[in-house]
C-alpha cells in the first residue's frame, strides 16, 4: 500500500474540497442541470448547485469529499450526460460551505 511521504498528501486526496466546473456544449434545455443534481444526490455527500450561464454553459459548484467530487466530474465528462458535452473546465479549491443540499439554479 502506498504511504504518503507528506501527511498533508493524504488529507488533500481524501478531505473536503470545492469543485467548480464549467460545462460547454449543448447542455441547456436538455435536462442537464436536473441530471447533474440527480447524479450528485446518487453519489451522496455533495452540496452545491448546477446553474445555466448566459453564454450557454452550465456551471456546477459542488463541495464534499474529493473522491465524491471526482465521481461527479467523471460523470460530467462522460457519455451518459444529456445533450452533448464539448468540454469541461474545472477549478479545485477549499470548501466555503453555505449549501444545504444540491440545487438547480
Amino acid at each position: 500500500m502506498h504511504e504518503p511521504l507528506d501527511p498533508r498528501e493524504d488529507s488533500a486526496a481524501h478531505g473536503p474540497v470545492r469543485l467548480t466546473a464549467w460545462v460547454r456544449g449543448r447542455v441547456q434545455g436538455v435536462g442537464f442541470r436536473w441530471w447533474t443534481r440527480a447524479t450528485a444526490l446518487e453519489i451522496g455527500g455533495l452540496a452545491g448547485y448546477a446553474g445555466n450561464l448566459a453564454d450557454g454553459r452550465v456551471q456546477v459548484v459542488t463541495e464534499g469529499e474529493r473522491g465524491d467530487c471526482e465521481r461527479l466530474l467523471a460523470w460530467l465528462h462522460g457519455a451518459d450526460t444529456p445533450g452533448k458535452v464539448d468540454g469541461v473546465t474545472e477549478i479545485w479549491s477549499e470548501p466555503r460551505g453555505g449549501y444545504a443540499g444540491f440545487e438547480i439554479r
